[in-house]
């Protein structure tokens, strides 16, 4: 998976981390969890702010 993989990521931490509350995440630690997918594979350097946003948002979706 790369970062622009959004939808793939989102369920990928769904999966992995069902209990948990995106809302409360930081950034900076779900670019940590996302880095260590076992199926991520793209370069830490082209993570933002705004991709790590939609990321938490789409996996808020998941949990509905």
């Amino acid at each position: 998976m790369l970062w622009t993989d959004v939808n793939d990521i989102a369920v990928e931490l769904f999966e992995k981390f069902p209990d948990l509350d995106p809302t409360y995440i930081l950034f900076t630690d779900l670019r940590e969890m996302i880095m260590n997918l076992e199926n991520f594979e793209d370069d830490p350097d082209r993570s933002n702010e705004k991709i790590l946003e939609a990321i938490q948002m789409l996996w808020l979706e998941e949990r509905e």
